[in-house]
This record gives C-alpha cells, structure tokens and sequence, in this order.
C-alpha cells in the first residue's frame, strides 16, 4: 500500500512513511485505502488474543513488511510481560451499556505505550529494509505521556536515540519524574519554558529546518519522530477498537454488527482519529465523540467548523490534553476536502499566519454525521471522578474523567443510549493528588506529594500502588536541561544533549 502526504507532495511505502515520520512538505502521512474488515473478519477476532488481533489489522496496512516480521515486533511490544493484563487492553463494564477501554497497563501507564511499544520493532526494521545506516535520532514533543513512553519504548535500543521536550511546568508530577529519572545511554530529556503547543511547533519546525538536519546529518544521524504525526504511531491505536469491539461481542454486552459509540479524551487527535479508520475499514462505530477539557478549540471546530488558536490556554487538571494545536486533525482534514492536498495547504497556511481556517458548511455537517463533541472543566472532571467512584468503586484519572462526563452530557442532551465504549487513557496513579481531592475533598491531600496521594487511592480502592510509580520515590534525577522555546535555543539543546 502506498501513503500520501496530506499536502500532495509524497507518495511512499508503510516503511519509509514510518522512518521518515513527517513528509517533506510538512504534511503527514495516510494511507491510499482503508483496507476493508467483514463482519465476520470481525466477530472471528472474539476467539483471538490481542496479539493476533493485532497481526490481522497491521498486516493490512505494513504491506512492505513480512508476516513474520509483524508478528515478531508485535510479540516484542505486548508479549513478554510488557504488559500487566494478559488482555493488554482489558475492557471493563461500568453497567449495562458503558465499558472502559484500559489502555493504560503497559511500562508507563498510559495509552502511549499501546503504540510506542511497538513503534521502535517497526522503526528498525525500517531503516534496515530502506538502507538507513544513520542513527534514527526521535524527536518528540509530549504534553506528559508520550515523552516517557518514547524514551522507554527506544531506551537502549541500538541504532536509536530519543530526545524529548516537555513544557515546563505543565505536566504533573508523575509524569515529569517518570521522564527525567529515565536511565538508557541514548535518551534526553529537555524541558521547554511554555506550553506543549510551543514544545510541539518547535520539533515541527526542526524537522523543516535544512541547516538542523544538515548539522544531524554530519553527526551521523537522521531525524524522525514518535510523535502521533507518524504513522507508526497511529496504525497501532486502530487495533484496539477492533479488540474492544471483539470483546463485547465475546462477552454477549452485543451481537455481531450491533453498532456501538466510543467516547475518547482527546487532545492531538491521533487517539480518535484512530477510531475514524477502524469505522472506515468496517468497524460498526455509529459516533466517535471528541471529548476535551477547558482548552475546548476541537469541541468549538466541531460546532462551527472554524479552527481557531486565538484563544486563552489553560493549565488543567488533564494535562495530555493542554493543547491548542492538534496535530493530527489534518489526517481528518484531507478526508473531509476529498484528499486535496493543495486544499489542507491553504488550510494549513492560514492557520500559521492568521490563527484559524475554516472548513465551510458541508464538510462540517459531514463531520458532523461521524463525530459529536463536548468538554468539561476541572470542576465538572473533579466531580465526575467522585461521581464514578461513587456509583461503580471505580477510580478515573482525570482525563478518563473528562471523556465520562462529556458522554453523560451527550446521552443527556441526544437521549442516545446506544452501548458506548469509554477509552481509558492513563493510570489514576499517574495523577493521584487531584484524583484523591476529587474524592476526598482537597482538605485531604494538602501539602502531600504524589506518593502520599497514592497511598490515600489504595486505601480507598484496594488497587495497590504500581510498581513504575512506587519506584520514583529512590530514582535519581538525570536529566535537568532546560531551554527558551524558540527554535534556535531548542536546536541548540539536541546538540547539547548529543555533545
């Protein structure tokens, strides 16, 4: 199968789309097809492990790569013990038409490793099959998972470094000593002064700058990324709507071709466009519903189809969605104006200089018939995990919590009850402080660190610490660089870091 650049400019092979990870043009990456699924396709999948799950779904996109080749990477990213749950992505009923998807068992607790376990097997087989004897050198923007889940997927791994920006300040406290207690003699870990739009422009802007890959180039390395604008990255989220919707048939919550609704927290877009291409290769989604936190631009685009930046960023409680430029939207945009790259150009272009675009009438309404949208501040998410605890001793993390209480508002408003899959992003344990406040009142949790937090949620869960957070508590700090969030003083950093 060959991939095209959202722009127009390119036209590549699965492995070349993944290695280089942005197009030239600065587009991004997409298939020419939607391989088709059967219903049967589908219902077989109920039998399968998650494992196989996977090589049925990959193996219809890396057509460049051999069977035995998926099935050895795949194996590699969720087989031995990888993974806390034999089910890799467990799906768990909350009542009778509301599941969770919990994506958040793997080394760091969240959803990235759902990808990024399995990005680094595809990666260098890539550069193998292509010729690449450089060292791949990721550069990877993270508003607070999709850093750690890089560095530990790439961690060690021969012919590869990761290097990661992290907006100062703007992650919690989790999630920043997960990245910079990160061991491995090829990673780097660099806070950004601002937020993850600006960590993520910056990387965006290295990529198209000449002399940055010229001077990588004469160290012997070449750019790409493991940010969600690869490729690589989103064709393995595809298999877990496949995997949720194959165990609710196993388990008899539906019948065979029964269409269902998936709620996802979503800040870059990569995690529910994911869903769009399971619903396009056959998948019976009736509505993918874009929930957001306060920083609401996508639930605003959805309503109006105007995208616009121009607005105040805030800092919540759900920090991986702290975004105000989401990357992977674009993939969505080129559906929309019927794969015209010269016509997301423009969009794009606009939204560079002026801060917004607009999409017209038509191509909302056909959004419209696929997506809804809504969000939640952090009062609303506070009490949604308290309400959730309450009602089913189930903890959220706030992110998770957002997507619950967007769903309730949507069932609310439209009356559609229709079985709804709620993705689960990341470990409460990856945000205890204001999970803890959120049920036990913020008296509870003053002046107490993380792990203090952690403690209160085991006590009232019964969940038992995990052993990535419990272990932060000894780690030593490693990485303390910090730079400006120009694109110079970001530059002058990845050189410092390889010095």
């Amino acid at each position: 199968m060959s991939y095209f650049s959202t722009r127009g400019n390119a036209c590549v092979t699965a492995s070349q789309a993944i290695l280089a990870g942005i197009a030239a043009d600065g587009g991004l990456y997409v298939p020419a097809m939607f391989p088709p699924f059967s219903m049967k396709d589908i219902e077989d999948m109920a039998s399968l492990s998650y494992e196989e799950r996977a090589v049925k779904v990959l193996s219809t996109y890396l057509e460049d790569y051999t069977h035995a080749e998926i099935v050895e990477s795949v194996q590699a990213a969720y087989g031995d013990g990888h993974f806390n749950d034999p089910a890799v992505a467990p799906l768990k009923r909350l009542d009778a038409n509301t599941h969770v998807l919990e994506l958040f068992h793997g080394p760091t607790l969240a959803f990235k490793d759902m990808a990024l376990q399995l990005l680094p097997q595809l990666m260098t087989r890539a550069a193998r099959k292509n010729g690449e004897n450089r060292e791949i050198a990721i550069l990877v923007a993270t508003s607070g998972d999709t850093g750690k889940a890089a560095l530990e997927g790439f961690r060690n791994v021969p012919g590869t470094s990761c290097t990661v920006f992290y907006p100062l300040d703007g992650v919690s406290e989790v999630q920043q000593l997960q990245m910079t207690t990160t061991d491995g003699n090829n990673t780097h870990v660099i806070a950004v002064r601002g937020n993850f739009d600006d960590a993520q422009t910056g990387v965006k802007q290295l990529f198209g700058s000449e002399d940055f890959i010229g001077s990588m180039d004469g160290m012997g390395r070449v750019l790409s990324s493991a940010n969600s604008i690869n490729f690589g990255r989103l064709v393995p989220q595809i298999v877990y709507y496949f995997s949720a919707y194959a165990d609710l048939i196993g388990s008899g919550a539906i019948t065979p071709g029964e269409t269902v609704n998936f709620v996802v927290p979503t800040g870059n877009f990569g995690d529910i466009l994911a869903g769009h291409y399971a619903r396009n290769m056959g998948l019976p989604i009736e509505k993918l519903i874009c929930a957001s936190n306060r920083n609401d631009v996508l639930t605003d685009f959805f309503k109006t189809g105007t995208y616009d930046v121009r607005r105040m960023f805030f800092k919540t409680m759900s920090p991986s969605m702290d975004i105000l430029v989401s990357s992977n939207l674009e993939r969505l945009l080129y559906e929309s104006a019927d794969r015209d790259g010269s016509l997301v150009s423009v969009w794009m272009k606009q939204l560079k200089e002026s801060g917004s675009y607009s999409i017209g009438d038509q191509r909302r309404e056909w959004m419209n018939s696929v997506f809804a949208a809504g969000s939640a501040d952090d009062i609303e998410t506070a009490a949604e995990i308290r309400d959730v605890f309450s009602q089913h001793e189930y903890l959220m993390d706030p992110h998770t919590a957002v997507a619950s209480r967007v769903l309730r508002d949507y069932r609310l408003k439209t009356g559609d009850e229709k079985t709804t899959v709620i993705v689960s992003t990341a470990s409460p344990y990856k945000f205890a402080p204001d999970v803890a406040a959120a049920i036990q009142g913020k008296s509870a949790v003053r002046n107490l660190d993380a792990f203090a937090c952690s403690e209160i949620l085991q006590s009232i869960s019964g969940l038992p610490v995990p052993p990535q957070v419990e272990k932060l508590k000894t780690l030593p700090v490693k990485h303390d660089q910090v730079c400006d969030k120009d694109t110079q003083s970001m530059a002058d950093a990845v050189k410092k870091a390889f010095a």
